[in-house]
């Protein structure tokens, strides 16, 4: 419970349909004192028992550090993944199991069929892209209550309980623990280096000034703006070195690829058909197939023993970023996933 829309929504409906309900918390050094008043409050006004875990170690261990640590080698981490599957459904599942807990439940919007997790109801609103990491055995003890529920009807079904500010309430942040910029709020470190500019690029260029930018990990593939750059063309971050502290600066078009290399690949459907492979968050989902020989599961691994395959689009997708996830679905369920290479 965050004491905000979702959650006691989903609580609300939980406790209807007759479910015996334990509230839980958990809190980083990042949870605001607010936030863990509103849950409190909530659970109180809904007769509810209610549990404060503290795990400001184990996330900083686990996300933080993973988080920061990818910026460092080059990449663009997505931490709600790791944080799904190591603490919302990792450590909270140990919880629940210390509480004598049959099921775990949150506010996520996502639907679970026949042991499948399948696309929320609303598609604006889906948040299976962040829980493809999620095992069989924790779906298995997962209930979503606003998978079936637009956001709409959600607000208006705590309106009707009485709610009316909480249904009134704003949308939670993205990432929980930023409340800035990430760069600052990691410190990266600004060693000073020369841009690159791609050979098309310097073609299309109108000056023989050079440019330099603020350390490769306060970059991502993409970016356009914040670059400090006046070529006379648009200009966008298209590749980013951290060995050598490049930072490649290349035109819109050549960020187009069909191709996706991908690692710590899970597969839990037939990747010997066409999938709707999702890129990032927000990214229209886009058909691909997956290669990774003719076996019917990942066999292939990397030198460093992580499972690896290939996705080839049928048509150009926009800035494949090292370090998001691309996750697979067929007919709306989700069926596997990889972080992109």
């Amino acid at each position: 419970m965050s004491g905000g829309v979702d959650s006691t929504a989903a609580a609300l409906l939980l406790r209807e349909q007759g479910y015996n309900l334990i509230g839980c918390t958990f809190r980083t050094r990042y949870t605001s004192d607010a936030m863990l008043q509103s849950a409190i409050g909530l659970a109180a006004q809904l007769g509810i028992a209610h549990h404060i875990v503290d795990y400001s170690d184990r996330f900083e261990e686990t996300v933080i550090r993973y988080f920061r640590e990818e910026y460092l080698a080059g990449r663009t981490p997505n931490p709600c993944v790791l944080c799904n599957r190591t603490i919302k459904f990792g450590a909270l599942m140990e919880e629940a199991n210390r509480l004598h807990c049959d099921y775990i439940a949150t506010g996520h919007y996502a639907r679970i069929r026949d042991g499948q997790l399948c696309r929320a109801a609303d598609e604006k609103k889906d948040q299976t892209y962040f829980l493809w990491q999620l095992s069989p055995d924790q779906l298995s003890r997962v209930v979503f209550p606003l998978g079936d529920m637009t956001k709409k009807e959600v607000r208006e079904y705590l309106a009707g309980k009485g709610l009316t500010a909480l249904a009134q309430s704003g949308e939670s942040q993205d990432i929980c623990f930023i409340r800035d910029d990430y760069r600052s709020f990691l410190d990266l470190p600004t060693n000073k280096g020369e841009y690159i500019l791609s050979p098309q690029l310097e073609a299309l260029r109108n000056t023989r000034a050079r440019f330099c930018h603020n350390g490769y990990a306060n970059y991502t593939i993409g970016q356009r703006k914040g670059l400090g750059v006046a070529i006379g063309e648009p200009a966008f971050v298209t590749r980013i070195d951290a060995e050598r502290n490049e930072v490649t600066l290349g035109t819109h078009d050549e960020l187009y690829t069909k191709a996706v290399q991908l690692h710590d690949v899970i597969f839990h459907g037939d990747i010997s058909q066409p999938v709707m492979a999702q890129i990032r968050y927000r990214s229209v989902p886009q058909l691909a197939r997956v290669l990774c020989g003719s076996l019917p599961t990942v066999d292939r691994r990397s030198t460093d023993g992580r499972n690896c395959c290939e996705l080839y689009f049928d048509e150009p997708v926009w800035a494949v970023t090292p370090g998001q996830s691309c996750v697979f679905y067929q007919n709306n369920i989700l069926v596997g996933g990889g972080i992109i290479s």
